[in-house]
């Protein structure tokens, strides 16, 4: 299979921005320097102050640090255009660390975890993993402050039980007890060693915020193994959190491809943290946060609230997810109907009982703009005898009432620490989400 050099840079550029991006904090971190990169400037605003917008300006909001809906004010009266939004999430699932998480058992410091979202547990053992998130602390003036944290060195393991104790796990599957088998191994202590001052000063060290003033932290669980190309031809990659990344990726590259052109339309990238446990916070697909951020456009421009339902009423969404790619040796987990490949292009996903937000209408409209840009397309249903997922495309569609569709780039072992995905398919969604702010 020949691949493209722009489809492999396209990869490349999300495996660079999938490593410097290990919890939802470090998405937005990392967001924000892209964007002070850009030749034209954005500017970040602030819930709390009044917003003054102006035609063609380019804007973002971050809500709680690690949920962001960036948009470009488009030429038009958004009566006539209404808003083109992609929504996608910052966060995957994984472990999360406890808030008393230091445990000290027989001369060893482990850290307690908490299940986040639905991992595949057993992918976790035997891997380098560090720590990644934010740390909320008291600064000089007293006041509460927050900082991300990154520990960049492989920092904890979870060393799997020997097949000599535990002599049917290839027959019955590696089974995790989440209390008591899923601590991590951090240090081995000496006798005069406590187990929460030690790590309270590693965090100290790591973010230069003195052990007393650090109130409290929300930290994720990450493997420090770097993304890669694999496959005879390189035609696959792998990675940490491709599930959602990737589309939250190929989102902001159409956007910034937006940013230096004239647009008679609003545009919006909406990326959404908590997405895995049910979207159901402050910051979530579910919570005011994208509603508010479109009022608030739609008020600068002096709409009044007739108007404001009319631009909603002539806008679209595309929600970003990744979408089960067909493994060959399991063949019995998918629809015959609707195996949906690697390297053939984005997947239209669809469920009667609107677990996805697709309808005929737009999947007849994203059909038409993959069609323009050349972007092959499938189909995809869940088997009906299997639970489906669900992504936050009902839950935003439903809460604007505008029209969606949920589409996403098809990947392999989807929840796992280790995910893999085709090399092709990156592109062909920068290429539909282009066409889609485009038109």
């Amino acid at each position: 299979m020949s691949i493209p050099v722009s489809a492999k840079n396209a990869v490349q550029g999300l495996l660079d921005f999938i490593d410097a991006s290990p919890s939802p904090c470090h998405v937005i971190q990392h967001i924000e320097a892209l964007l002070v990169a850009q030749s034209q400037p954005w500017q970040r605003l602030d819930e709390t102050a009044k917003w003054l917008l102006q035609a063609g300006g380019r804007y973002y909001v971050v809500r709680d640090d690690s949920s962001i809906v960036l948009f470009i004010k488009g030429e038009k009266p958004l009566v006539e255009t209404g808003f083109k939004i992609i929504g996608a999430h910052t966060d995957s699932p994984g472990l999360r660390l406890k808030p008393n998480a230091a445990i000290g058992t027989e001369g060893f410091l482990r850290l307690g975890v908490e299940v986040y979202g639905g991992p595949i547990l057993a992918t976790f053992t035997d891997r380098d993993l560090s720590l990644a998130g934010r740390i909320a602390f008291k600064d000089d003036q007293d006041k509460i402050a927050s900082m991300p944290v990154k520990f960049e060195q492989p920092l904890l393991r979870l060393p799997n039980l020997a097949i000599h104790m535990n002599r049917t796990v290839n027959e019955d599957g590696l089974k995790l007890q989440k209390q008591t088998e899923l601590p991590l191994l951090l240090s081995q202590l000496t006798e005069q060693q406590l187990p929460a001052a030690f790590f309270s000063d590693l965090l100290q060290q790591q973010s230069g915020i003195e052990a007393a003033r650090i109130i409290s932290c929300d930290l994720a669980v990450y493997d420090t193994q770097k993304g890669a190309f694999w496959g005879a031809e390189n035609e696959f990659y792998a990675d940490s959190q491709l599930d959602n990344l990737a589309s939250c990726h190929a989102a902001l590259q159409a956007l910034m491809n937006r940013a230096d052109l004239p647009s008679d339309s609003t545009v919006v990238c909406a990326f959404f943290d908590h997405e895995e446990i049910g979207s159901t916070s402050n910051k979530g697909a579910d919570s005011s946060f994208l509603p508010d951020v479109l009022q608030r456009i739609a008020r600068a421009t002096d709409s009044d609230s007739d108007d404001y339902a009319r631009a909603l009423a002539k806008s679209f969404m595309i929600s970003a997810d990744m979408a089960h790619a067909y493994q060959p040796n399991f063949p019995n987990a998918f629809d015959a109907q609707h195996r949906v490949l690697v390297n053939k292009g984005p997947v239209i996903k669809v469920n009667a009982n609107h677990n996805y937000s697709s309808d005929s209408i737009s999947v007849a409209l994203f059909s038409g703009w993959c069609e323009q840009e050349n972007v092959p397309f499938q189909h995809y249903s869940h088997r009906c005898d299997l639970p489906c997922g669900s992504t936050i495309g009902p839950l935003t569609s439903a809460k604007l009432g505008i029209r969606s569709i949920d589409v996403g780039s098809p990947m392999w072992a989807m929840h796992s620490i280790r995910e893999s995905a085709g090399v092709l398919d990156h592109e062909y969604m920068i290429k539909v989400m282009k066409r889609f702010f485009a038109m």
